[in-house]
């Protein structure tokens, strides 16, 4: 069942999280796949449009993120 975030969050107690995704099966989310030799770099500029543009829809201030080869932090 779905519960409101005010009683999963408490910015009293904690007000930054850390949020870390994966990708699966070594996958590149974006750069140069050694192994294939594709080039995915393309990806990176709509991973950053989309988190800044999720921020705004959700609400939240993001301090930093970071977009990897393979995974991203928030």
């Amino acid at each position: 069942m779905a519960r409101p975030r005010q009683t999963i969050v408490s910015l009293e107690d904690t007000p930054y999280y850390h949020c870390c995704s994966r990708v699966v099966r070594k996958a590149f989310l974006c750069g140069i796949d050694n192994s294939t030799g594709e080039n995915f770099e393309h990806r990176r500029e709509w991973v950053d449009s989309r988190i800044l543009e999720l921020a705004t829809i959700f609400a939240i201030d993001i301090c930093a993120y970071a977009v990897m080869s393979n995974h991203l932090h928030e």
